[in-house]
């Protein structure tokens, strides 16, 4: 059975390798394990040793921190679709909008609240 807090964690190597544009190959490359093992990791089947996690938050440049962000509201069990960082779409919308210069994200955003708000 998994445990939530390794879910947890899985869950966040999946979404910051995802944000980066980084395959789970060319994460175990980096790290320098089989990309099966990302696999495991991300879906909180294996847990991640104390020196792995170090090697993964390195290759994908955050902090150990990062990988327990959120850690006490994943405790609690959670609504079907609730999740938002769960949905594929929603990731790719967040991560195109970042890539949109600044000024222009700023307007887009003000467009999506008008429009949120009309709805």
């Amino acid at each position: 059975m998994k445990h939530p807090v390794d879910a947890h964690v899985g869950k966040r190597i999946r979404h910051r390798r995802w944000m980066i544009g980084m395959t789970q190959q060319q994460l175990a490359d980096k790290v320098g394990i089989k990309f099966q093992q990302i696999q495991k990791y991300e879906t909180g089947m294996n847990r991640v040793s104390a020196s792995r996690l170090w090697d993964v938050a390195e290759a994908l440049g955050v902090t150990i921190a990062f990988f327990f962000d959120g850690l006490a509201e994943s405790d609690v069990p959670k609504a079907a679709g609730s999740d938002l960082m769960a949905d594929k779409e929603a990731l790719e919308l967040v991560r195109s909008y970042y890539a949109i210069p600044e000024a222009q994200r700023r307007r887009l955003f003000d467009l999506a609240r008008v429009l949120s708000d009309a709805a």
